[in-house]
């Protein structure tokens, strides 16, 4: 039995992702569904969704623990989520005035049910497991940059302790799978 992957592109703009349904508040850009993703629910069906991106947009929009309530509706169990936004210490995070939210190695955190903050808080019935964090992964980095970011991504609580405020870096992705 041939079964198709179902690949979601939330807020794909003018850059969604081959073979992905890209969703977008413009007509102006490549979304297949035009959707504000300030508005709840999302028009997708429970468990429809076996991979889900949002790049570049989350830090954009009003709610973000409902946005990820809303992704975690519509991905199967199992189902992988790839969220790239701004690291919080970065320069271009605070020059883009669209932008809402920043987010640190442990933001994610409060979704991971293995996590001290998730169990402790418990904010949101939303659970994904963290299975990794990387930094500045689609960026073009000098070679001096390339060293802090190998640094930052073997050891990245150490890296937000003492290193992000001498040698802040740009963007963080969190790859995650939907329990």
């Amino acid at each position: 039995m041939n079964q198709t992957i179902k690949v979601l592109d939330l807020g794909c703009g003018k850059k969604k992702r081959a073979g992905a349904i890209g969703v977008d508040h413009s007509d102006r850009h490549d979304a297949d569904v035009i959707h504000d993703l300030n508005s709840f629910p999302y028009p997708f069906d429970d468990g429809e969704m076996d991979a889900v991106y949002l790049d570049n947009v989350l830090e954009h929009l009003d709610d973000p623990m409902r946005v990820m309530e809303e992704v975690y509706r519509i991905c199967k169990p199992e189902g992988t989520v790839k969220v790239i936004v701004p690291y919080f210490r970065s320069l271009w995070a605070f020059i883009d005035p669209t932008h809402k939210h920043f987010f640190t190695v442990d933001s994610f955190a409060y979704y991971d049910p293995d996590h001290i903050i998730c169990q402790r808080y418990d904010y949101t019935h939303a659970r994904f497991v963290i299975e990794s964090i990387v930094f500045n992964e689609t960026l073009e980095n000098r070679w001096t940059k390339k060293i802090m970011i190998k640094l930052a991504n073997k050891y990245p609580h150490y890296y937000e302790l003492y290193l992000s405020h001498l040698y802040p870096l740009d963007d963080i992705t969190y790859y995650l799978r939907r329990c």
